[in-house]
């Protein structure tokens, strides 16, 4: 990779870790971002803050995304107090990237760039620094065309053609090798994860995963549950590689999945690369969304997990939220139910572990909710169905039937049967009659 990673050096300015922040000012709520997470997410990449500025625009300028009469500020700023670094809060195109940078003679990244160095930066594990790189070439691979300041000169047309568009060939060529190579090792990866996970079904042991906003306290909950010992910090996404473990309780084995944290417009080159690990969430029985109770801003981070959540086709997995850090805000513990008596909040505090006890007891309530225990005779042309079940490992017991098909023993969620409604046709009418209805045993006729 070290060839790779020399042929793709971009001729730009220096960067280093004093920072103006520009925040632009949209009149879209959709397009604005909450200057103080990016004031976290900036420190959190080692980054120091020594300005920042407010740009107010009724559209992005094409050029420049904020006003001519706004770069000249800035880059008074940057003179000023001899700031190395210009960060964006909101997404660039290559081209006003590059005209910023020319203007204010100085590195400027946008809030994608960003939230992708801050992800390598936090990366330990082999997988996670494979993902990161993925989504870091794919960003770059929208920005290669003009990052090379030397190659302008090379006009093209007979006899002006030199080693440098061979040289921008071959970069795009790399590029793409190494990212069909990343592919290929992270398929590997969610083939591997998904053997783990029918070996966890054929086990009978349902998975919960950890969702919610970066920095509500996940990791720690994590801890206080498992006694996994995951790395905890007061930083945004201290932890980004998903770890498994099971629960330290009396009853039943349970699977806990500690996954990466969510935030406003997380930039989907990542919510590709992470899809491995996000599908800890996706295949999950049911979802923790760890919400903190003491932010004012909780339910706008709510709705932005909630929005990652359907872009990974989790949004239909049972949710129990659990509102984190009651210890800061004066919360007591408690559990609220809707109006059928089913939990769908509790009230905790990892830290001091107030409101854990009651945290499992609703755990246990909503999966055995969503569980089906079915007997089910299947006929023999069923066996798409059939392998179906098995490739869940939801089979508990199988023998063949008198009329050549099979009785089975099903326990598998209610959402991965309503998803298996989608194989259409009679197997399809079959899952509605045998494993849908509400019967202890059913029978395919």
């Amino acid at each position: 990779m070290t060839a790779q990673r020399n042929t793709l050096f971009l001729e730009r300015p220096d960067a280093g870790n004093r920072a103006v922040l520009v925040q632009p000012e949209l009149p879209a709520e959709r397009d604005r971002e909450a200057l103080a997470e990016f004031r976290d997410l900036a420190t959190s990449a080692g980054v120091t803050p020594v300005a920042e500025v407010r740009a107010r625009r009724d559209r992005p300028d094409p050029k420049f995304f904020v006003g001519t009469g706004k770069v000249e500020e800035v880059a008074g700023i940057v003179a000023e107090n001899g700031a190395d670094l210009v960060l964006v809060n909101h997404a660039l195109t290559p081209v006003q990237e590059r005209n910023l940078e020319r203007s204010l003679k100085c590195r400027v990244l946008d809030r994608t760039t960003l939230i992708l160095d801050l992800f390598a930066q936090r990366a330990r594990t082999h997988e996670g620094k494979l993902q990161v790189e993925l989504a870091q070439l794919r960003h770059l691979s929208t920005r290669l065309v003009r990052g090379w300041t030397h190659l302008e000169r090379q006009k093209g047309g007979i006899g002006l053609r030199g080693p440098g568009e061979t040289q921008l060939e071959t970069d795009r060529r790399l590029l793409g090798e190494r990212i069909r190579h990343l592919r290929d090792r992270l398929e590997k990866v969610r083939r591997q994860r998904a053997e783990n996970r029918r070996g966890r079904q054929r086990r009978e042991v349902p998975l919960v995963s950890l969702v919610g906003y970066t920095n509500a306290g996940k990791s720690t909950l994590f801890n206080a549950l498992t006694r996994g010992g995951v790395f905890v910090a007061d930083q945004l996404f201290a932890t980004l590689d998903p770890t498994l473990r099971r629960m330290e309780r009396q009853g039943p084995p349970v699977v806990l999945a500690d996954t990466v944290g969510f935030i406003r417009h997380l930039p989907h080159e990542l919510v590709a690369a992470f899809r491995a690990t996000l599908e800890e969430s996706r295949e999950a029985d049911l979802l923790l969304h760890v919400v903190d109770a003491a932010d004012p801003e909780r339910d706008a981070c709510k709705s932005q997990v909630e929005a990652v959540l359907e872009e990974i086709d989790a949004d239909d997995i049972p949710r129990l939220e659990v509102y984190n850090k009651i210890d800061l805000g004066g919360a007591l513990p408690r559990i609220e139910t809707d109006g059928l008596g089913r939990p769908v909040r509790v009230w905790v505090s990892a830290a001091t572990g107030d409101g854990l006890d009651l945290l499992e007891q609703a755990i246990d309530r909503r999966l055995d909710e969503f569980r089906l225990h079915r007997r089910i005779e299947l006929p023999p042309q069923a066996g798409r169905l059939r392998a179906r079940l098995h490739e869940l490992g939801a089979v508990l017991d199988e023998r063949a039937n008198a009329q050549g098909g099979w009785s089975m023993e099903v326990l598998l969620p209610e959402r991965q049967a309503r998803r298996l409604v989608g194989l259409g046709g009679e197997d399809g009418r079959l899952v509605r009659r045998t494993l849908l209805q509400r019967a202890g045993t059913a029978t395919a006729r």
